[in-house]
Order: C-alpha cells, then structure tokens, then sequence
C-alpha cells in the first residue's frame, strides 16, 4: 500500500528507523519496510536475512512482520529471537548476510524501530539505502513473483558470548567483583553469558528483561541513570562497575570509588590495547573525544584519525583507513576485528583486562588517560543556532589559535583549550562541549559561552 512521504520520513530517519508504536510504527509499516529492505538486498545478491529484538513488549510482532516481508520477497529469514545490536552484528557477520534489530535502543517504552546492516555489519544509512526503502515504502513494495522464503530459528548467544571473549587477552584476569546495571535491557540477557566462564564475581542490578524500563531509562549517557549503578559499586564493594543502554551496544564505566569513568579515557585504554596488538595502526575519534586519545595514540606510534560525530561516520572511516579501533564521546566503540561495528561488551571486557591484569585498582589505572577536565555535552534551546554560533566565535576571537568546521564549529583556544558547538539535526537545540585543562577552566568557558548561546 502507498504511503504519505510525509510520515514515513518521519520514522525512517537518517541512520535507522525509529518511532511511536502504534501511531507511526505498526506490523503493516515493518512488513513493507523488510519487503523494502529485502528487494534492495536482494538485488546485491543476497539469499537470506537475520532477524533480531530487544526486550520491548512489541518487538517480536514486528519481528515478525518485517520477516513475513522478507520471505514475501523469496530471501529466507534467521530469527536469533533475543539479541543485543551488536549480538545481531555478530550473527550478520556469521552468516555473512545482511541484518534487522529491533530496538530503541535508550529511548522511552512506547518507542520502537530497526537498525539495519547489509553482509558483515557494513551499516545502512541515508544514503546507502534507506532514502531507496522510505521511496519504495511511501510508492508502495512490489510484488515478488517466485516463491516466498523460509524462516528458521538460530540461538547464537554462546557463539557470540564465546567470539567476543576470544578477541580480548583474558589470560590473567585476577578474580574481580564487577556490578553491572542492564538497566532492565539486552545486558541482562548478554552478560551472564559472556562472563560465565570468567573469574568474575557478577553484582547484577536490572537484569530482568523489561521493555517498560521500571527502575530508570536505559541511557547512562544521562548521569542520572548511573546513579543506582554508582551507589551500587559502594554498597557492594565492587572494582568496576558497568552500564549498558537499552539494546547493549554502548557500555559505561564506574570505577571502584562510584566515580565515572569517561568514554574518552575508555576510547585511549582501548585504543593502547589495540595498538600494542597491532604497532602503528590507525585509530579513528571522534572530534567531541577528548584531545588526551589523539595525543596518547602518537606517543604510542599510532595514527589518529578525526572524524565527524556518528556511527555512519566512523564506520565509513574504520572502512577506509583499515584502522583497528575507533572510539566516540558517547560510549560507542568499534572494533576492525568486529566487522567493524560497535560493540560495548568488547569495550567493557577490554576495560576488565587491563584492570584484572595489574593490582592497582581502576581509579588509579584510569589516571593516566584522564589528562584533561570537560563539561559533557550540555545543550540549549535556540532558534537561531547559526547567528548564536557566529555570536560566540566572534566573542572569542581574539583568544582563537584555530577554527574548523568538520562538524558544527570547533574553536582551539590559546592555552590548551578548546570547545564545540554543534546543532542537532532534528530539534532546536545546540550542543556545546568544552575542554580545558582544569575544572576551573572549563567552568568558566562554559559559563561565558551559554551566556551568549542563551542570551
């Protein structure tokens, strides 16, 4: 059936499909988008399609229905059932064919939708696919004239939980007590599985799959969803603690004092690991990362590679410089022997490795990556991002070593400072991320730029 433009760009947007069940999102709509997604794969020579959900109450009908689809279009369907994004990268690159998780990943219960990948991970976006789908969604799908496809059904956590273990050197891990909060996510379905065999004391919190998020949102971006986690690693006595978001693909540190531990001083561990792996390799950071990975990614005789905000961005690079790692602000992590795609539980367990494998405890050990102080991303309502953009630069000009704009507006500061500011591309809002070498600093900086932004 043909469908308004209008409403189906609204829902397949520039990196997945995301958007209210019931009201933009239904089992008719998901059918004619794995009808979509089958005819665009399907003219690449692909004979099947992997099928995973998370833990939300409408996710296996929709699983259902973008499979019927598919099959509709004559490629068979592997249902995996259950499965964390990045266990349905794995299942993608297993079978070597492309791949539909179901999930909102953190955002709210009545959210659903699809991220989507073609053979071994390789990311669909705007442009490498989704703007054909949402076309020949709104048109209306063809029929296929042959015979439909067939479904079965794959259970591949262990191979997953096993494959995930064997990237990281766990071979002298020293017992450690770990408190991890799935915040009632794909966490608690992936992470007794991968830590079963490990010298691990698991402290769960959350694990009980519930798409209705009872105790917190499943988005420990937001520092008031690491709160229970924090208290957590104090109560329990815990060396680390870890926060995975709703369909597990991000991971998030506490250390053993119930401090965070910043992705950027995560991205420069792993980033260490790998290149001790691999001498020389190309490293890929997003520009909000902290200057502390680039810095420590060439005293270690790596090559640092700078890209725009966002997966899209990151996975096209890791692609085309072969780099062996890449790291973002937000707890994204990706890794070339991963298909390149992200995978936060290859993160967390990097993190137990290097804390297990030494006796200081993860305070201590975290120090060295922690070179600079940051706000964080704080964001303002504007409606006029450009003039209040060109406000600030202009305010700083004579203190400004450097501009560029790769993605909004980065100004290097004289003084070993810089800050960002970035509009979103789908609310009135300005992102603004400062980096100093205080606190003290940083505090200042940010006070007299959302002067100007909020004026």
């Amino acid at each position: 059936m043909a469908r308004s433009a209008e409403s189906v760009h609204a829902v397949i947007k520039a990196y997945d499909v995301r958007g209210v069940v019931g009201e933009q999102i239904d089992a008719a709509f998901v059918q004619d988008v794995g009808g979509a997604f089958a005819r665009l794969v399907r003219a690449e020579s692909a004979t099947k399609v992997v099928i995973g959900y998370d833990m939300r109450a409408s996710s296996p009908e929709l699983a259902r229905a973008f499979a019927d689809g598919v099959t509709a279009q004559g490629l068979d369907v592997v249902l995996i059932g259950l499965a964390s994004t990045d266990q349905l990268y794995f299942a993608s690159g297993l079978f070597d064919c492309p791949g539909a998780m179901f999930t909102a990943s953190h955002n709210p219960a009545k959210y659903n939708g699809i991220k989507l990948c073609r053979a071994g991970a390789k990311p669909v976006g705007q442009e490498t696919g989704l703007a054909a789908i949402a076309a020949e969604v709104v048109d209306g799908v063809p029929a296929y004239v042959g015979a439909a496809g067939e479904v079965s059904e794959e259970d591949v956590l262990e191979q997953y939980a096993s494959f995930v273990r064997g990237l990281v050197n766990l071979s002298g891990l020293r017992p450690l007590t770990v408190a991890v909060d799935a915040g009632n996510g794909m966490g608690g379905h992936t992470v007794p599985a991968v830590f079963e065999p490990m010298p691990v004391k698991l402290q769960p919190l959350y694990f009980e799959l519930d798409g209705t998020f009872p105790n917190h949102e499943a988005n420990p971006l937001d520092p008031a969803n690491l709160v229970d986690l924090q208290r957590y690693v104090r109560e329990t006595g815990a060396d680390i603690g870890l926060a995975f978001d709703g369909d597990a693909d991000r991971c998030f540190v506490v250390d053993e004092l119930g401090n965070p531990v910043s992705p950027s001083a995560v991205t420069a561990l792993v980033a260490e690991r790998e290149l001790a792996k691999e001498p020389g390799a190309t490293v890929i950071h997003n520009l909000i990362t902290s200057r502390a990975v680039p810095e420590l990614v060439t005293e270690l005789g790596g090559h640092p590679v700078r890209t725009r905000v966002g997966h899209s961005f990151i996975k096209q690079q890791m692609a085309e410089t072969g780099a062996i790692f890449g790291g973002e602000h937000s707890a994204h992590y990706y890794f070339r022997d991963f298909w390149g795609a992200d995978s936060g539980m290859l993160a967390g367990l990097h993190v137990l490795a290097a804390l297990g494998e030494q006796d200081r405890p993860l305070s201590e050990l975290m120090a060295k990556y922690e070179r600079y102080a940051a706000s964080g991303e704080i964001n303002s309502t504007v409606s006029d991002a450009v003039e209040r953009t060109d406000a600030v630069v202009a305010a700083f000009a004579d203190r400004t070593a450097g501009v560029d704009r790769l993605d909004g507006v980065t100004v290097e500061l004289q003084g070993d400072a810089w800050f960002n500011l970035r509009a979103s591309n789908t609310e009135p809002l300005l992102r603004l991320n400062v980096e100093a070498p205080t606190t003290a600093d940083v505090d200042a900086l940010v006070t007299e730029i959302l002067g100007i932004v909020r004026a």
